[in-house]
């Protein structure tokens, strides 16, 4: 029987990892995923996600959305063209496939995020 998953009774391992080095645009921030679900076939995974200040070049796959609402900090992303968004506590996002920009931690985040990777 499938069972929920509540965050708040999970204490999953933190992956700790940093932006590559060739898409960095300042700093080299400290990112921290606690994945909190993924599901069997490994096209759904869900969690919290930390990082420090800092920014990079992000480019999604075809096929890869990510759903966020930040928890706490503030958050900055710019799309190809140059327009962006700034999003604090509360606020939500979807970056959809095929989107490339910069992302940019204006204050340190936290965000919860869901992601979902298809077949393009």
């Amino acid at each position: 029987m499938a069972k929920l998953s509540v965050f708040s009774r999970q204490q999953p391992q933190p992956a700790y990892d940093h932006p590559r080095p060739d898409r960095l645009v300042s700093g080299n921030p400290l990112r921290t995923t606690f994945e909190h679900f993924l599901s069997a076939n490994g096209d759904l995974s869900a969690g919290i996600w930390a990082c420090e200040p800092g920014a990079w070049r992000i480019a999604f796959a075809e096929g890869k959305d990510e759903f966020f609402c930040v928890i706490e900090g503030r958050i900055r992303i710019t799309d190809a063209d140059g327009e962006s968004a700034e999003f604090g506590p509360g606020e939500a996002c979807i970056i959809p496939s095929t989107f490339s920009g910069t992302f940019e931690v204006l204050e340190s985040v936290r965000k919860y995020y869901v992601v979902m990777e298809r077949a393009p």
